[in-house]
């Protein structure tokens, strides 16, 4: 799934090449994408509306548009959007298409061959009724920032295992399971430490690592790995794959300290990747 250095990236491309385009005409093929609402719904909320701006809160891509409304679009697991030129050949499972205005021609597609990702218009001023996980979000640390002592409150005020707290999107927003091992990871804290029981000083290291492995994952655009979908906006993978010290390297040698191999565990239903000798 693409976490949030993946959908920021998108949210760049998409900034630079949509917003300030009018949306001239929408199709939807499969109507499992709008099934908050409906096709029309979405074909009705989008046509003739004008995309102001791009923007993220966690996972979520939001674009408000000059009529009022907002557009949401969640990749969840597959999907992927695409800027491609009108008429070009379209890939399998592109399920919504947005013709856009201005010069040269060209489309927003949203391809999801899974189908579990999302394209929904709706009123933010009602966004608690219409769309609920979004006011329940917790914070974005790029997009709000989180300083030190907003990330140490968090800690102490929950007794929880340490991933399982970061994961918790109600918690902070955007952190996935692969940033999440690799921001543990650089901070030297096991994914199953009690959260209250982190010292100030893993505090302080966790909480920088967080920042610097988000910050350097978004300038490389990304993770694009074997068994996923995703790319920017423009077709091009990301690669920060590259510098995973632990992440989808189980069995190989730790980079960190060169002298253990990075274990891979199952841990609250996922696969958890960490050193025993960086992370005792």
């Amino acid at each position: 799934m693409p976490e949030l250095p993946e959908v920021e990236t998108v949210r760049r491309g998409l900034q630079a090449q949509v917003a300030g385009r009018r949306i001239e005409r929408v199709e939807v093929g499969r109507e499992r994408t709008v099934r908050r609402t409906s096709k029309q719904a979405l074909i009705d909320g989008l046509t003739g509306a004008t995309v102001l701006s791009v923007e993220r809160r966690g996972k979520y891509l939001l674009c408000p548009l000059d009529t009022g409304d907002e557009l949401m679009m969640h990749l969840r697991m597959s999907g992927r959007l695409l800027v491609a030129a009108a008429g070009e050949e379209r890939p399998p499972h592109t399920h919504v298409v947005m013709h856009l205005s201005g010069e040269p021609a060209q489309e927003l597609w949203f391809i999801d061959p899974r189908t579990f990702g999302e394209v929904v218009v709706f009123d933010p001023t009602h966004v608690a009724q219409q769309m609920p996980e979004l006011a329940k979000m917790g914070v974005d640390p790029i997009a709000d920032g989180l300083s030190r002592a907003q990330f140490a409150a968090l800690l102490r005020s929950r007794s929880r295992q340490i991933k399982a707290l970061l994961l918790d999107q109600h918690v902070i927003a955007g952190i996935g399971n692969i940033y999440c091992d690799e921001s543990l990871h650089l901070a030297g804290v096991r994914h199953d430490r009690p959260s209250d029981r982190v010292t100030p000083r893993e505090v302080t290291k966790l909480h920088a690592a967080i920042l610097q492995v988000l910050g350097d994952a978004i300038e490389a655009g990304g993770s694009t790995l074997a068994d996923t979908q995703y790319v920017g906006v423009d077709g091009v993978a990301g690669w920060f794959q590259l510098s995973h010290r632990v992440y989808d390297r189980a069995g190989q040698r730790c980079i960190t300290c060169g002298k253990a191999d990075i274990r891979k565990v199952t841990f609250g239903g996922r696969g958890t990747h960490f050193c025993p000798r960086c992370q005792q």
